[in-house]
């Protein structure tokens, strides 16, 4: 069974895909697949060297991220022409990793996916777990993880599909506004539950 983990900002999703390799069941990681794909001579980082220029590679050979993020904060087109470039490696790239666990015997494999509703990745699973805060937890953490104010907080979590929503296209929701045992807890119910767990 191939199980999607998501949440939203803050939400604690991390926190949940360490439990989960603390199983020591294979996880496919999106932010670490969105780092390796652009790894200096990584063919995806040619190409963004030849569309943005070469001053987007810093040198070191690892790409300019804060150049790269200064092009495209305003430039709506910019930020299309990057994720045109960029998703479509790290999906090729997380489906090479999953269908490699599978080769190796595994009969779970989860895929951490932190916007797999905002990307409409769904179809990459069989079943999704979404790790849940509450507004006002959610709204605290933010603030004090990335020392943000109130506005830039709310701002950062507006940018994403609502808890609420994300929670209704789950099949399983863990609720982490507890205790990391709470948490522990409600993951290990649902890998039972869904036979992951023997």
């Amino acid at each position: 069974m191939i199980i999607g983990l998501t949440g939203s900002i803050a939400s604690g999703k991390s926190t949940v895909a360490k439990m989960i390799q603390s199983y020591n069941l294979p996880i496919v990681d999106a932010d670490q697949v969105a780092r390796q794909v652009v790894e200096p001579g990584s063919p995806t980082l040619l190409k963004i060297a030849e569309v943005f220029g070469q001053d987007v590679i810093s040198e070191d050979g690892t790409m300019d991220r804060a150049k790269v993020g200064s092009l495209i904060f305003h430039d709506e087109s910019k930020r299309q022409q990057l994720n045109a470039i960029i998703h479509p490696a790290i999906r090729e790239e997380m489906i090479r990793q999953r269908d490699e666990f599978i080769s190796y015997g595994e009969k779970n494999v989860f895929m951490d996916i932190p916007l797999l509703f905002e990307s409409k990745l769904e179809h990459f699973v069989e079943k999704i777990i979404v790790v849940s805060v509450t507004e006002g937890v959610q709204l605290e953490r933010l603030m004090e993880r990335n020392d943000l104010t109130e506005e830039e907080a709310k701002a950062r979590i507006g940018t994403q599909i609502p808890v609420k929503d994300k929670e209704a296209l789950a099949d399983a929701v863990i609720y982490n506004n507890g205790s990391l045992e709470d948490t522990a807890l409600q993951l290990q119910n649902i890998l039972y539950e869904w036979n992951v767990l023997k």
